[in-house]
């Protein structure tokens, strides 16, 4: 694919840019918790730094990758999201991850949301998937929220993981689920707003 201009994307809190050197500390961190435990964490130093090189030079290789998640105010790094298409990976996929101390405010919906309108309505993907493990509960219900499904026909990548299928941009546009997905990051938008139970991304 060669070199490729990394666009930059914006929500009413975020703004997401190329991942840079700069970042990788929190990546490290991140990948070397706990909070990794889903993503084949936690990794060693050697390990982490692979990975980071990877996800930038994926830009390169596929032409889409993953964005750095940065607050618009002070920016802040928060976490990752956007597309992700490794050599054995059966299909395209969107992904996200937050820190740790960043989670339960709504980034990585916000995030998610975005990177799948630009996918979908800028780039023309017509489809794309998530493969979450099935015992992440929390990227299982975000997947959920933003209207994607369990797909049982859907080759996973080493058969342990489940797919979840990301409706198509027509059955999206327009609907009480695109509605409530607005309605929601809104929420966590307003500083005042205080979210009941157990905090989901």
């Amino acid at each position: 694919m060669g070199h490729t201009a990394i666009p930059v994307l914006e929500t009413d809190r975020l703004v997401l840019r190329a991942p840079e050197p700069q970042d990788y500390p929190d990546f490290k961190a991140t990948f070397a918790s706990y909070r990794s435990r889903f993503m084949g964490g936690p990794l060693n130093t050697y390990e982490t730094w692979m990975l980071y090189a990877a996800e930038i030079g994926h830009w390169a290789i596929r032409g889409f990758g993953m964005w750095m998640v940065h607050l618009k105010g002070s920016g802040e790094t928060v976490g990752m999201a956007g597309g992700w298409f490794p050599a054995k990976w059966p299909e395209r996929e969107i992904a996200w991850i937050i820190w740790p101390e960043k989670s339960g405010k709504g980034f990585a919906l916000e995030a998610t949301h975005r990177v799948r309108r630009h996918f979908f309505d800028d780039q023309g993907w017509e489809t794309a998937v998530s493969y979450i493990d099935p015992k992440n509960l929390d990227s299982i219900r975000l997947a959920e929220r933003l209207g994607a499904r369990k797909d049982a026909d859907a080759a996973s990548i080493d058969g342990s993981d489940a797919v979840y299928r990301h409706p198509a941009p027509a059955e999206l546009r327009g609907t009480q689920l695109a509605h409530g997905i607005d309605m929601e990051i809104a929420n966590f938008q307003d500083p005042l707003f205080k979210p009941k139970g157990w905090a989901i991304d």
